[in-house]
């Protein structure tokens, strides 16, 4: 197997759970890092076109950072990644009131969601190659949110350097999901992430349309086209060329912090999504079976002490969080994320991993 899958002690939480760290190697230089407290993807390792390795992906050095974290790093967000307004909605006759941010809306499934448990792990073959599956369960009532929801999270890395993240969700009543990872890339390598230099990537976005947001992040309408505006990365296009645009969009998120609509007209594995560095030339494909991806470019990011020294900054990295809408439950036209008994939820999202000469 050219593919291997080590593991070792990364600490004890506060509260006195052990967490293991999980580590993934090809042949080629790829390795993925990954620990069982909010399946946190804490390092991955990619070489650049002279071959030369950098970990692309923001982090910290110990587990207690992560508890303490409140930016996302690299974490599993559940039960509903992203906003839903005010914190309510109404499912099969019942309303439902889950916990607010100081906004006043519900985020990222509440201060205590899927990114601050401690996941069972267990290892297995599948396709001759080591696979990494997370599993948890969601507690009727934990957050607001109704029934006991059972959640598999699952990683592998390829020997071509294709990190594959599988969600799987089932529940004993009707209850709303929408997972995703918030890992924040640099492709630089994590230690440049410094203040606007997510900038200079070129991005790609195989989406026409987006969803319009007010300033806290809550949809305003359906889709609109990205045509005209400061959100069309149909073509490959950096982030400085529009990010200082005079739009409202841009000026409610102080930037890059929407939800596009990904190309698609079956559910299958689609492109979504491709990032460049033209420094050291290594490319980023996000392929997914969700519907859409939210874009951030870091916004709210500042003075961020990470792993090996580094800080970072304001605009340093880019999220490329795919998912449903935000505020699905009360937009009636998105796409459902409602889960029924007997229903399981299965999302797959792959980050392939290259060099452009």
């Amino acid at each position: 197997m050219s593919v291997e899958l080590q593991h070792e002690s990364f600490g004890t939480t506060a509260s006195g759970e052990a967490v293991d760290l999980f580590t993934f190697t090809n042949g080629k230089g790829v390795a993925l890092s990954v620990i069982n407290y909010g399946g946190i993807i804490t390092s991955l390792i990619a070489p650049d076109k002279n071959g030369t390795p950098a970990d692309i992906v923001l982090g910290y050095d110990t587990l207690a950072e992560y508890e303490s974290c409140s930016k996302f790093l690299g974490c599993v967000i559940g039960r509903y990644a992203n906003r839903i307004k005010d914190g309510k909605f109404t499912l099969e006759g019942v309303d439902y009131q889950l916990e607010t941010n100081p906004a006043g809306h519900h985020i990222h499934g509440g201060s205590e969601g899927f990114h601050k448990q401690v996941w069972k792990a267990s290892v297995s073959n599948q396709n001759k190659l080591p696979q990494l599956s997370l599993e948890h369960r969601s507690p009727h009532g934990h957050a607001g949110y109704p029934g006991n929801l059972d959640c598999k999270v699952t990683y592998s890395l390829s020997d071509a350097g294709e990190v594959e993240v599988n969600y799987y969700a089932k529940c004993d009543q009707s209850t709303i999901v929408n997972l995703t990872n918030h890992s924040y890339f640099n492709l630089a390598g994590h230690q440049h992430a410094q203040e606007n230099a997510i900038l200079n990537h070129m991005a790609m976005l195989n989406c026409d349309s987006f969803i319009p947001t007010d300033d806290a992040g809550i949809p305003v309408s359906a889709p609109v086209s990205v045509i005209g505006t400061p959100m069309d990365f149909r073509s490959e296009t950096s982030f400085a060329e529009r990010i200082y645009s005079d739009d409202p969009q841009l000026n409610n998120g102080d930037g890059y912090d929407h939800n596009w609509v990904v190309n698609r007209d079956d559910g299958q594995l689609v492109l979504a999504a491709r990032v460049v560095d033209a420094g050291s030339g290594r490319m980023l494909e996000v392929v997914t079976t969700q519907p859409g991806i939210q874009c951030y470019t870091g916004n709210h990011v500042d003075e961020l002490h990470g792993k090996g020294g580094a800080v970072y900054q304001y605009r340093g990295a880019l999220c490329l969080e795919t998912q449903h809408f935000p505020d699905s439950p009360n937009n009636a036209e998105f796409p459902s994320t409602v889960v029924a008994p007997g229903d399981e939820l299965h999302q797959t999202t792959v980050y392939k991993l290259s060099v452009r000469a």
